[in-house]
Formats: structure tokens, sequence, C-alpha cells
């Protein structure tokens, strides 16, 4: 009878390097640095340094970008209607015009970057947060599923769906602006305000509006039931909740420059209610560069630390300096007095 020769033999030789290795065993070669007070303090210096240089560039790219913010909640409410605001705001048939001028100090390049800011908005409300349908935005099989968008779900008698459900949706921003410069209009480019990732994998190419701010249900802007969803930005832009009460939102950009000195007429339809809940509304006009916008709050960050850091160095050198301690010698480390040891 054969027998398996395979199970008599012992381990071969290179089976057992592989399992004693240097790297199994955690024996390889390792640099074990000791931090002396001089190389601890010359850290300190550098990191302080180097975060510095960057906190005053991010500062002063900051600083540079130019920007015109314009408060219109108030002054877009006619004088007759300042007692009875939340009437005037909700009536369709008032007139919500409103015209406002803005005086450019400071030559703005293009891409000008036209936001809608808003104050005392809880789009981070847990309930107002969870009020949607991710499945029926991006797939019409998912149309039904409305469960989580509750009271904004469905109509007539809960036999039709409404697309898109839920709080965020129905409570879209709907404030319009035109802008003109010395009686010539200026255009307001509304494509890609979005994410791309939102556009292509959030919204459906094949979603459309339906039953949305309808049956005595209104609450933001329309949208455009021949549209797919994947087109509607502004909506799209508006269903990126924000994580804070004051937030901006993009609404389009001015691709002409605005030169210096020069006057900007706006025509503003004043539709969003803010009223009832005392919030207000902002229009910015804002340039950016490769620090993105008027933010200096990176740039104070990285001053605050490179600061820090300069004052640990400075009291490490003073204390090393009044008060030496006396350092070990590292030739009686284990590691540098037997050094066979870890070598072999």
């Amino acid at each position: 009878m054969a027998t398996n020769e395979s199970c008599d033999q012992p381990l071969r030789d290179d089976s057992k390097k592989q399992i004693h290795s240097k790297f199994i065993q955690q024996e390889l070669s390792a640099w074990k640095p000791i931090l002396t007070p001089g190389w601890v303090i010359a850290i300190f210096i550098i990191l302080g340094v180097v975060f510095i240089l960057i906190g005053l560039l991010a500062f002063y790219a900051s600083v540079h970008v130019e920007e015109l913010v314009e408060r219109y909640d108030v002054d877009c409410v006619p004088f007759t209607d300042k007692n009875k605001i939340t009437k005037y705001i909700r009536d369709s048939s008032s007139n919500k015009t409103c015209t406002k001028t803005l005086r450019v100090q400071k030559k703005m390049k293009n891409p000008i970057y036209v936001y809608y800011q808003l104050h005392h908005f809880y789009q981070n409300h847990r309930r107002y947060v969870r009020s949607r349908s991710d499945k029926q935005l991006r797939s019409t099989k998912h149309e039904y599923e409305t469960k989580e968008c509750l009271p904004i779900a469905t109509v007539n008698n809960n036999s039709k769906p409404i697309v898109p459900c839920g709080l965020i949706a129905w409570s879209l921003f709907n404030d319009t602006y035109q802008f003109s410069v010395n009686s010539k209009v200026v255009e307001v480019d509304r494509k890609d305000i979005a994410w791309k990732s939102d556009r292509d994998y959030k919204f459906g190419s094949k979603v459309y509006p339906k039953n949305f701010q309808s049956s005595g249900m209104i609450g933001g802007g329309k949208l455009n039931e021949s549209i797919p969803l994947s087109k509607q930005e502004d909506l799209i832009v508006w269903m990126r909740t924000a994580a804070f009460s004051t937030f901006r939102k993009l609404y389009g950009q001015i691709k002409v420059d605005l030169d210096a000195n020069s006057n900007i007429t706006v025509v503003i339809q004043n539709n969003f209610n803010i009223y009832e809940f005392g919030g207000k509304k902002q229009l910015v006009l804002s340039t950016s560069n490769w620090s993105v916008g008027t933010n200096k709050f990176l740039g104070c960050a990285y001053l605050y630390v490179g600061g820090f850091s300069l004052v640990v160095a400075i009291s490490f050198t003073i204390t090393y300096v009044l008060k030496p301690r006396p350092l070990g010698d590292p030739a009686y480390l284990s590691w540098n007095k037997y050094p066979s040891i870890y070598e072999n």
C-alpha cells in the first residue's frame, strides 16, 4: 500500500525561516529617537513658524475677497403693511416686487457668486432633516415611498404621492433676483450650482415633480413638472441641508466683471416667509480665490496654533536655561549597550 511520504517529512528550512523571521518576531531595526530638550524646542519653533506663515497667507487671501452683503427683508415690506407682515407675505395677490441698489466699492472680477443668506432658519432640526425620501428622489419605482415625509407626503386622501415629498422640498426658497448695471441687464447663470455627485446620483434624470405645492399645502417655491429633478438645481442646492441656523446657499453666477463705483440695481421678488419666526434674509455677491471666500477662520486657526507653538517653545527654552535637567547617557540604553542582541 502506498504511503504519503510528505506527512513524515520534517518542515523545510525555508518554512522555519519564515516562521522565525525578524519581521514576524518584530526584531527589525528601528529608529528610536530620544527627544532631548533641544529637539523638542526646535520642533515647536519649526511648527510655529510654518503655521504662522500658512495662517498669514490664508488670512491675506481671505481679506482680498470682495463681497457685497445687503439685507432686504425689512425694506422690501411696504410701509402700509409693516403692522401686518404675516398677512402681506401670505397673500398671493400682493405685490412683492422690491428694488435695491448696491454700490461696488472695488472691482469685482468674474465669476461673481450670488448667494442668499438666511438667519434663524434651522435646517438642522431633526424632524426637518428626516422629512425626505431619498429613494423617491432617485427612481420612479419608489415614488410611493413617502412614509418618512409626513406631513407633506400625499394628496387626495393619500391616493397620490407628492414628488418630491417632505418638509425640505416643500419649504424651497423662492425669492428671485434680477440684476442690471447702468440700465443694462446682467444675466445670472444658474447652471452647475449644485454638486455634480448630487445631480448624477441623488436625483434621478427620469423623476419628475408631481402634485407639488398643490391641494392647499403651499410652502415655498414651485417646480416645473416638465423638467426632471436632476436638472432642477435650485432644489438640489436647497435640499443639501445646512448645519447651522445661519447659512448661505448658491443662487447663481455673474460671469462679467463689475467695475468699482458702479451701481447694481437688483429687482427682488420677496416671496420667502421668514417673518413668522423672526428670521433675516440677505443678498450676497462675492468673488472667490484659492481660499474659497471671506471666511477668516482657517487663517486665524493657523495663526493661533503657530503662536501657541512659539509660546511653548519660548517657555521650554526659559525653563531649560534657568533650571536645566541632567540627561542620562544614551550609551546605557539596552539597544546601545547590547546592539548584537537586536541585530541578530
